[in-house]
């Protein structure tokens, strides 16, 4: 399954704080949960589903700025779409965390 690290930076707000924006992102991403999962980083959001539903999730990301009155925003996407085996947030975590308790 894919799962793409997102990180939306709104250009040109009052304060250098950005989390109202990472807040209503999270409320879209609640909305969306029957298509994606999705993670909360301290510097990103994971969300993970079929290429077509992240697509289109993105997009409704991308334009939470620009609802709340920014002219320009700068949206980082990175895919991780790997498909010889089924892969899950969950399961990369877990495959790291099964290699440190063998070594």
């Amino acid at each position: 399954m894919p799962i793409a690290d997102i990180t939306i930076i709104p250009i040109g707000t009052e304060t250098p704080s950005v989390s109202s924006y990472v807040a209503e992102i999270q409320k879209v991403l609640q909305q969306n949960t029957d298509r994606v999962n999705y993670q909360l980083t301290p510097m990103s959001t994971l969300i993970e589903g079929e290429l077509s539903d992240l697509f289109d999730v993105i997009q409704q990301l991308h334009e939470i700025p620009f609802t709340n009155g920014i002219q320009r925003v700068a949206t980082n996407i990175r895919i991780d779409d790997r498909r010889d085996k089924k892969s899950t947030m969950a399961g990369k975590l877990q495959a790291v965390e099964a290699k440190m308790k063998s070594s």
